[in-house]
């Protein structure tokens, strides 16, 4: 099918069975800032509705990729520390830093990990906020001369994922670059008001897009903030569809009407006091999934969704994390449960340094989550959700569940079973057959309208458990 630059056309391109069945993605946020590798210690990014101007918000952020931002405001902990670590350097003298620091690195160490983590596809960031892109464009940036990789990133981690069995997407910054922009975002309504909608900036990203998808073929393309209005996105979507049919495109391509008058600012601060999602309206606007950051939704959803966030409280290597501040293993498994449980995926960011490596805190956790995989995967990969999504066991812990057309999974996030585990409302007919995951058959039987499992006393310990009806 050739698609048309239109709604219509683009909105009828189906969801890739691939992406419905992967589940789990891994996020990889590196460049420029992975130098400094710092943010201030708010643990939570909250809502800028939650914020009289949203200022502090903005001046806080604990998000280390937006450095170039925070070190230009007042009282801003990463001006503190940039100047006292710094002084008057630039944010852009860090690209010498930067490609010094890993001239040696092996990217095969990156999907190596991902591979054994049990993620079946990542997305790097090739261009964020700053501008600078981690691949050799012939696209450059019209602001900065020479401010991009000579270093094909993109190309070798894409070769890199190939040879793993992995898919992989590309991140790209659509509406913010702050190579066009020498003010920074200092206000709640200066987060939306900076975004860059000159036509020398649609030009140039909807080079570098077509650039990315002629030259990659990327299986996922996941834009961020939105894109500049006055152009049509739908030619961009076609011009995607039409060369990778199974790609995948996320929903922050919003070419919201930024306002300007007291009566429209007024107009657009209710309406998000109200809760409603001015950032990135979707009416109008095709995509394959939405993605919530730092959030889950705690029902079923009809539309494919797919939570995103850090492993830590940011998405780039932040040197002030530590302990408490990154996800356990446990923690990584129990909301890969919910989420896929809920017709979710779960794509889970690492930040590496400057030179490439991961931090150990974050390649631990990982690793748990692929041992876990590794055993009860099949409760996980291609599956979809149960008309019963969730329950509890006797003890009120929830019990989660995922189906296959041969087979229905019900999963525990207990780390230790007893001698018995009760399904509440969930009734088993007579004559199934039912094994736990990493330990074999086992028996069981209905009370009323409860199905208990019996659990044998050399069960595998696992950090969660899979049960298989057939």
């Amino acid at each position: 099918m050739k698609y048309e630059a239109t709604y219509e056309s683009v909105h009828s391109h189906p969801l890739p069975k691939w992406y419905d069945d992967a589940k789990f993605g891994i996020f990889i946020h590196w460049g420029l800032y992975s130098v400094p590798a710092f943010a201030g210690e708010q643990k939570v990014m909250p809502t800028l509705a939650t914020a009289e101007n949203g200022a502090d918000v903005i001046r806080n952020s604990p998000y280390a990729e937006w450095y170039l931002n925070s070190m230009k405001l007042e009282g801003a902990p990463t001006r503190e520390f940039h100047q006292n670590h710094y002084g008057d350097k630039s944010y852009f003298d860090f690209q010498k830093d930067f490609e010094e620091q890993n001239a040696g690195l092996d990217l095969h160490t990156w999907t190596d990990l991902i591979q054994k983590a049990g993620a079946k596809y990542l997305v790097l960031v090739t261009k964020h906020h700053d501008g600078y892109t981690l691949w050799p464009s012939e696209h450059p940036n019209p602001k900065r001369e020479g401010y991009g990789s000579k270093r094909d990133f993109v190309g070798e981690l894409q070769q890199c994922a190939k040879e793993a069995g992995l898919r992989m997407g590309v991140y790209y910054s659509g509406v913010y670059d702050w190579t066009f922009k020498e003010e920074p975002i200092d206000t709640g309504m200066g987060y939306f008001n900076h975004r860059e909608m000159s036509q020398e900036y649609i030009t140039y990203s909807v080079s570098q897009f077509q650039e990315l998808i002629d030259r990659y073929h990327p299986d996922l393309l996941w834009n961020d903030i939105g894109f500049p209005g006055g152009y049509n996105i739908n030619e961009l979507f076609a011009y995607y569809y039409n060369r990778v049919t199974e790609g995948v495109i996320n929903d922050r391509w919003s070419q919201m009407k930024v306002p300007h008058t007291p009566e429209e600012v007024e107009d657009f601060r209710r309406r998000m006091m109200a809760g409603e999602d001015v950032i990135n309206p979707m009416d109008g606007v095709h995509y394959d999934f939405t993605t919530p950051e730092y959030k889950e939704f705690d029902t079923v959803q009809t539309e494919k969704w797919e939570t995103n966030r850090g492993i830590g409280r940011s998405y780039g290597f932040n040197r002030m994390e530590a302990g408490e501040d990154y996800l356990t293993g446990k923690q990584v498994i129990d909301m890969l449960i919910r989420i896929v449980a809920r017709n979710g995926n779960l794509l889970l960011n690492i930040g590496p340094r400057a030179d490439g490596t991961i931090p150990y805190e974050m390649v631990k956790p990982l690793l748990e989550v692929g041992q876990w995989l590794e055993v009860n995967g099949d409760a996980i990969y291609g599956t979809r959700p149960y008309r019963i999504s969730e329950t509890t066991d006797g003890d009120g812990t929830p019990v989660y569940f995922t189906a296959k057309e041969d087979a229905v999974y019900a999963i525990s996030i207990q780390e230790e079973l007893g001698d018995h585990l009760v399904l509440k409302g969930f009734r088993t007919p007579e004559g199934k057959t039912v094994e736990l995951l990493g330990t074999g058959e086992v028996s069981y039987h209905t009370v009323g309208e409860d199905t208990l499992i019996r659990i044998p006393a050399d069960y595998k310990k696992q950090k969660a458990y899979a049960f298989r009806f057939k």
